[in-house]
């Protein structure tokens, strides 16, 4: 069920349900971060393996200590600068949050979401929530209320509607290693933005197995038709015999079955665009879809992040 309704999320929250929860990446499946059960059912909903661990949301950075041991120097001056915002921080955590949210790892993801009303959801409530993308696993993420209800309406307690997501792809998830500041995952804060404010910091390439934050598999935000990446006028020629949906960054191909993700070539938007594009393609009469890579710079490393693993072969 799609609501607007704050004080009925809360109160399915408050009885141990999952609620589709609003952010400014994507919508979140969101169910109480202290209680065993309720994390259970958050695997059990979107299928999702037991080593891939969750991230943990709250809403001011004072409560985090409720079940952060302590930030490094460099997590501190990123809290101060992006959150609340597309940041998500690996930090040693505390026994208070269940192994299962960790997948048995001694830290914990957490982060502070920029979106007022997941903000009046979590300041209400005397838990933190752990969230990972409202999709079945793999599957590509949703940035409408609506995505969320077709998928999972029917095992959660509801949906809370705050709109599109303003950015529309993951936060980024920055880890600690000997004070060394490590990307595992690219996301809606650049590269540029982070290494503005901590200097230098390394890109840690996605895994396929017992990965240290979530999305960090080789295979994720998948349509489920084929999808392929290139030169699309290549690409074009070679499965001319299929049915082909193309999605393409700012140039129209004057193919009928084609989303543009911007035609001002902005990778915010094209960002904000991405995973709404793929699904769209993704219900269309087609046998599979072709895209391009954008400009890798900026947020264009994190949306050719998102086509690269959309595309790789399943194992």
């Amino acid at each position: 069920m799609i609501t607007q309704d704050l004080f009925y999320a809360l109160a399915c929250l408050r009885r141990g349900e999952l609620v589709g929860l609003p952010t400014e990446t994507v919508y979140g499946l969101a169910g109480n971060a202290f209680d065993r059960q309720v994390v259970s059912q958050i695997f059990e909903a979107k299928n999702r393996p037991h080593f891939d661990p969750l991230i943990v949301h709250t809403d001011r950075l004072e409560k985090i200590f409720d079940f952060v041991e302590y930030m490094p120097p460099k997590a501190q001056l990123l809290a101060q600068k992006f959150w609340a915002g597309a940041i998500t921080l690996v930090l040693p955590r505390k026994p208070i949050i269940p192994d299962l949210v960790t997948s048995g790892l001694e830290t914990v993801a957490v982060r502070i979401p920029n979106h007022s009303l997941a903000l009046r959801v979590l300041a209400a409530l005397d838990f933190p929530l752990a969230a990972p993308s409202a999709n079945p696993f793999g599957y590509v993420s949703p940035t409408q209320a609506q995505h969320v209800e077709d998928q999972l309406g029917i095992k959660i307690g509801c949906v809370l509607d705050g709109g599109n997501c303003e950015i529309g792809i993951e936060s980024t998830i920055v880890g600690f290693e000997n004070e060394q500041a490590l990307i595992y995952r690219q996301g809606g804060i650049t590269v540029e933005q982070i290494e503005a404010v901590i200097g230098k910091v390394q890109a840690q390439p996605h895994s396929s197995s017992q990965p240290k934050a979530a999305g960090m598999l080789a295979s994720h935000y998948s349509p489920k038709k084929p999808f392929f990446i290139g030169h699309i006028p290549f690409l074009l020629e070679k499965y001319h015999k299929q049915k082909i949906g193309v999605l393409s960054f700012e140039k129209n191909y004057g193919f009928e079955r084609q989303i543009i993700l911007s035609e001002k070539g902005n990778l915010a938007e094209a960002a904000q665009r991405l995973f709404w594009a793929m699904r769209e393609l993704d219900s269309m009469d087609i046998e599979l879809i072709i895209s391009e890579l954008v400009p890798e710079m900026g947020l264009g490393r994190a949306i050719n992040d998102r086509l690269r693993r959309a595309g790789a072969e399943k194992e």
